[in-house]
């Protein structure tokens, strides 16, 4: 008994140490992310060059030209249009990317996704060892909760890179927000290693919240292109209107790099409807757990009753978007809103409200 407990110990050691080194790999690759940005930022005279180019480049209604270079054919492609479904909007081409099209940002960026993989299976070792020194699902606390919704989200950010998404622009984001969590975690909501109370040991542990951390991983990624989006609408509309004043030169820098507002929201709105019946899912698979644990499907306690304000908040907003006067900022708004529930739903009510699900602690 001794021996097993001793062994427990040790692996809960070498979990803290696995997360506290992916937590510096981390770092590292959020110093290589901000390093893309600044160095794929482009001079005064690049951006210049640029919008006298435009026209002949970008134009949505601009064929494509074959140009005569030393005997060959030189194909001059017309770049990719994301055009927004509501009449009379803005046609415009998504922006170069974090790397700003230029060889040292993509360098940067290169490194960044690197060191991003490498603290990524360091983060996954931590918590797959943090498992064993419990020897059940490793989301038995906020703790624990904290540090595999982190690894998930930043395993979906690779996994649709692997698929050939363009999505890199997020990486700076989601790398900041992980370090943030994982800050978080291991300071306030750190729990030693311990078995649950009789009520959780049930196989819906596993289904359950792992649908739910599955779930938020993938609702965060939405919420960011979700708040991008904003910012660049907003920076399109001002060029848009050359009347108006128009953005600051760091804006651009920023905002001229993302995607197309069509394209991020479109990205929001992909992957909210995408894991919006996964969430569902899990507010039914938890249902069913509270029978079986309590003795009743629905009892309003505070974290179900939070979990399906977030539901009826994700219904609203796709039922915006499919409706033509709510579409755009308006509809974005909605989807912030809704992460903000889900976010309350974990922090507020877990630290704040007394509940059925207070058992978990921090």
């Amino acid at each position: 008994m001794n021996i097993a407990a001793a062994a427990n110990e040790t692996l809960a050691h070498n979990s803290n140490v696995l997360v506290y080194s992916a937590m510096a790999i981390y770092t590292l690759a959020f110093v290589a992310h901000m390093a893309e940005w600044v160095f794929g930022s482009r001079s005064k005279v690049g951006r210049t060059a640029a919008a006298l180019t435009a026209p002949a480049t970008a134009t949505a209604a601009a064929p494509a030209r074959a140009d005569r270079q030393g005997g060959g054919t030189a194909v001059l492609e017309r770049p990719k249009v994301i055009t927004k479904t509501a009449a009379g909007s803005r046609d415009v081409p998504d922006g170069p990317g974090a790397a700003g099209g230029t060889e040292k940002g993509d360098l940067y960026g290169r490194i960044a996704i690197s060191l991003t993989v490498l603290a990524w299976a360091l983060h996954v070792g931590g918590v797959v060892t943090r498992a064993l020194s419990v020897q059940r699902a490793p989301w038995g606390n906020m703790y624990e909760f904290s540090t595999t919704f982190a690894a998930v989200a930043v395993g979906v950010y690779l996994l649709l890179l692997t698929l050939r998404k363009n999505v890199r622009w997020i990486g700076l984001p989601l790398i900041t927000t992980v370090l943030l969590d994982l800050g978080l975690a291991v300071t306030v909501l750190y729990t030693a290693s311990d078995q649950l109370v009789p009520a959780l040991h049930s196989y819906w542990l596993w289904i359950h919240v792992s649908c739910a951390i599955l779930s938020g991983a993938v609702l965060y990624l939405g919420a960011v292109a979700t708040l991008l989006f904003l910012f660049r609408d907003r920076y399109e509309a001002k060029l848009a209107d050359p009347a108006g004043k128009q953005p600051g030169a760091f804006a651009a820098s920023v905002l001229e790099r993302l995607p197309s507002a069509a394209s991020l929201d479109k990205f929001a709105y992909r992957v909210n409807a995408t894991v919006f019946p996964l969430w569902t899912f899990t507010i039914i698979a938890g249902a069913i757990w509270a029978e079986a644990a309590w003795g009743r499907y629905w009892g309003w306690d505070p974290k179900e009753v939070w979990s399906f304000i977030t539901w009826v908040a994700y219904a609203c907003y796709l039922h915006a978007r499919a409706t033509a006067g709510w579409k755009g900022r308006k509809a974005a708004w909605l989807g912030l809103i809704a992460f903000a529930c889900y976010l309350f739903n974990y922090y507020g009510v877990n630290i704040f409200v007394t509940g059925l699900h207070s058992y978990a602690g921090v």
